[in-house]
């Protein structure tokens, strides 16, 4: 079997992660871009030898495109999957996976009834400390998790929001710092910690009122299927992007990622298990350092026709759940259960 074909749809900054990405692949192979900006698809086109079209339901038709990749504004990410998996196309959706639990749904239906996968790009998860993390709790070394913390501390100007048309709304962002800037906190979150039963949150805009409709800042208490309890702030109205800070706290120990490291606690000891990776990234930090795994696994996975080890729309509906479990709890005050 040849290499994959690969579309991408969205010339945006993010689709460098993703073309450099494929361009380093074992498995795939990019084919074309898709771009509304006709100059922006050209470039890319140039840059990284492929064809390119302005618009996507060609991109989707291509014989040659086995896989696409699609970095678009979040409220035509559901649409535009849908629509490649009905003509057989297996589908890599930047998060969030769509803008509501109803979108989301219909993907997952869809991709079953026409047998091809989509899968979100949670890529964090597949960083070396989620993933030492995760290895460690699921093992049951220090037992039951008890409780999770999540902090994001992060900026975003008013520029951020008005130069780019369609963030800050709700109908076209589907929400403000959660939906965008924080879940990959909240997946990390519900992930490590065993997913999440219900929610009692608010949320509010502190800062950016007269730029955005939606939330610079979030917090929540997180009730755990498992009984642990959870709590999570997100804000977008600090002065810098600080590092995301997440701790699990077990009863033999407790485990906390910061800036790509992971440290545990034990009887009074400090042992850092992982230290930060040295050297700079070509790409904003705060992006993670794993897309390109998460897009080899998921070409493995069509190769091989193993699932295991995507991140399913299922899984990327989580989230959805959380964040819209805080928007319910915010406008009624009440506890909201979610699964």
């Amino acid at each position: 079997m040849g290499k994959l074909g690969v579309a991408i749809i969205g010339c945006g900054s993010i689709h460098r992660v993703h073309a450099d990405a494929i361009a380093a692949s074992e498995l795939g192979r990019l084919v074309c871009v898709v771009d509304i900006v006709e100059e922006r698809a050209r470039a890319s086109a140039a840059k990284y030898g492929c064809r390119w079209y302005v618009d996507y339901l060609e991109a989707i038709n291509d014989d040659e495109v086995d896989v696409v990749h699609i970095c678009t504004p979040h409220y035509l990410h559901s649409t535009m999957a849908i629509e490649a998996v009905r003509v057989g196309k297996h589908v890599l959706v930047e998060k969030p996976v769509a803008i509501s639990v109803n979108q989301a749904q219909e993907m997952a239906r869809e991709s079953k009834k026409h047998g091809r996968y989509i899968g979100v790009c949670f890529q964090n998860r597949f960083n070396p400390e989620s993933q030492k993390a995760k290895e460690i709790i699921d093992s049951g070394e220090i037992g039951a998790v008890k409780g999770v913390k999540g902090i994001v501390t992060w900026y975003r100007t008013r520029e951020y929001y008005l130069e780019s048309g369609w963030r800050g709304r709700f109908a076209t962002e589907g929400g403000g710092v959660l939906i965008n800037q924080s879940i990959h906190t909240l997946d990390l979150m519900q992930w490590l910690g065993g997913g999440v039963r219900a929610v009692k949150g608010s949320v509010s805009t502190n800062l950016l009122g007269d730029a955005i409709e939606v939330e610079d800042t979030a917090d929540a208490l997180l009730f755990f299927k498992n009984g642990a309890r959870g709590i999570f702030y997100a804000t977008n109205c600090y002065v810098d992007n600080s590092p995301v800070e997440i701790e699990i706290i077990c009863e033999k120990a407790t485990l906390r990622i910061y800036d790509g490291a992971l440290v545990m606690e034990q009887g009074g000891n400090v042992r850092r298990l992982l230290s930060k990776e040295s050297g700079q990234t070509a790409y904003k930090s705060y992006w993670g350092k794993s897309h390109a795994i998460l897009i080899e696994e998921f070409y493995k996975a069509i190769s091989d026709g193993d699932s295991g080890h995507i991140i399913s729309v299922e899984e990327g509906m989580e989230s959805l759940k959380i964040i819209d479990g805080i928007y319910k709890s915010s406008s009624t005050g009440n506890v909201i259960n979610i699964n």
